[in-house]
């Protein structure tokens, strides 16, 4: 393979055939291509784009680099999952393993660890004593056949490719390219041996994508690309203006998370719960309407099979329940709980997302770089909600913090992030548009 003629061919816009995009895949996880003509091959991508016969070629060339996850095919259960662009407080895929567990699904999430403001799901189960988030694939296979559900990470079989193109994208400045992005998502997706797919693609100031017709564009990508590999695949739009919930950071998600099964949890986010396992109950027939499979989900999660079922989960995969159920019994796991207070009455018009994941970052809740090590009791919670009335004095939102000197600073930066108005502002659905 002249592999310089392909970079050559891609910078002036041509086609390439999936048998030419296969073979890059395969020499470049086989370690014939450097990693310079592989950034140079991203940079033109990048610029020209791939059009939809490159990028599924692209996309499964990427899932078949390594292992695909099998499971039997006797199995009544569908195998489904989700997954999520990211954002502030978004700890949908926590209760909602467990919920589709119980609705009848097989769950192999597989999931990624944050990097700047975006929190990880990883790194929150990493908050739990005891709980593995690396599994070999015969566990992860015996754990979503015998319990229902697993959320855990790749393993190093699983779609190298991906772990090799992204580093090279994160140092090449090539990662907002949407075909990249689609390839990258659906590959580990593909990889699950999924037969149904639900997508949460976010917008706004704390999102990948700001604009709602960057979001768009995105999620129709990745429905088109899903359906035609063979998985059933819908997507919503959501907002990510505002924190998800009422805390961010990886411990406190983890407890918001326990009380969204206990069904006392905050409303956008067991909104966002029940529409996934809505959607997903739809797309493979369990229910014939988007509010029959509502109601289904709801009396599921209200049951609390899902809160026993989480328990079983975080058990089978180490966790110590004992140590797990004091840690919610206290306060906070950080030294210093620091209340930040309205300066003036009014309600609550909005709560700024992005300046909220920075200053959780800042406090060692997540990363500057891969390397960075995480705090995982930091954080803010009670955030005060949209539309809701405060007066002079009272909670906006509470800062958990290692020391006084960070507290301090981050109280300032999370008041600040708080606009408040004469009038109260209704507070919009998360989900504001759906992709079948």
């Amino acid at each position: 393979m002249n592999f310089l003629s392909l970079i050559e061919a891609k910078r002036e816009g041509r086609h390439l055939s999936p048998l030419q995009v296969g073979e890059i895949i395969e020499a470049y996880t086989s370690g014939r291509l450097p990693d310079y003509q592989v950034a140079a091959f991203l940079m033109a991508v990048y610029f020209q784009g791939l059009d939809p016969a490159e990028t599924t070629a692209l996309t499964l060339a990427m899932r078949d680099s390594g292992d695909v996850l099998q499971f039997p095919k006797h199995d009544p259960r569908p195998v489904v999952d989700k997954h999520s662009t990211g954002g502030v407080g978004d700890k949908v895929s926590l209760p909602l393993a467990p919920l589709l567990a119980c609705l009848g699904f097989r769950v192999p999430m597989i999931s990624g660890r944050g990097l700047g403001i975006t929190g990880g799901t990883l790194d929150k189960l990493d908050s739990i004593p005891g709980l593995r988030t690396v599994l070999s694939q015969g566990e992860i296979l015996d754990l979503v056949n015998s319990v229902g559900c697993v959320i855990c990470g790749q393993t190093e079989q699983m779609v190298p490719a991906d772990k090799g193109l992204y580093a090279l994208r994160d140092v090449t400045g090539t990662v907002p390219s949407i075909p990249l992005i689609v390839a990258s998502i659906l590959s580990k997706k593909l990889a699950e041996g999924l037969q149904a797919l639900i997508l949460d693609v976010k917008f706004g100031s704390a999102a990948f994508m700001t604009t709602i017709n960057q979001a768009r564009q995105l999620a129709r990508a990745m429905v088109r690309l899903g359906n035609e590999c063979g998985v059933r695949t819908r997507a919503f739009l959501s907002s990510m203006d505002t924190p998800l919930g009422a805390s961010a950071g990886n411990w406190l998600e983890i407890k918001e998370s326990i009380a969204c099964l206990d069904c006392k949890g905050p409303p956008d986010l067991a909104d966002l719960v029940l529409a996934c396992a809505a959607e997903l109950l739809v797309q493979t027939g369990k229910a014939q309407s988007r509010q029959s499979a509502l109601d289904t989900a709801k009396a599921c999660l209200e049951s609390g099979r899902p809160r026993q079922k989480w328990d079983q989960m975080v058990e089978a995969q180490g966790a110590n329940l004992d140590q797990v159920n004091h840690l919610l019994s206290i306060d906070s796991t950080a030294p210093i709980v620091l209340e930040v207070r309205a300066p003036r009455s009014g309600f609550v018009a909005h709560c700024d997302a992005r300046t909220v994941g920075e200053l959780i970052r800042d406090l060692g809740g997540g990363r500057l770089t891969k390397e960075s090590a995480i705090t995982y009791g930091v954080g803010v919670d009670r955030l005060a909600q949209v539309g809701q009335p405060v007066q002079t004095g009272e909670c906006l939102g509470r800062v958990h913090a290692m020391n006084s000197t960070q507290a301090e600073t981050a109280g300032t930066r999370l008041q600040g992030a708080f606009c408040l108005a004469d009038a109260p502002k209704p507070a919009r659905c998360r989900i504001v548009e759906y992709l079948d």
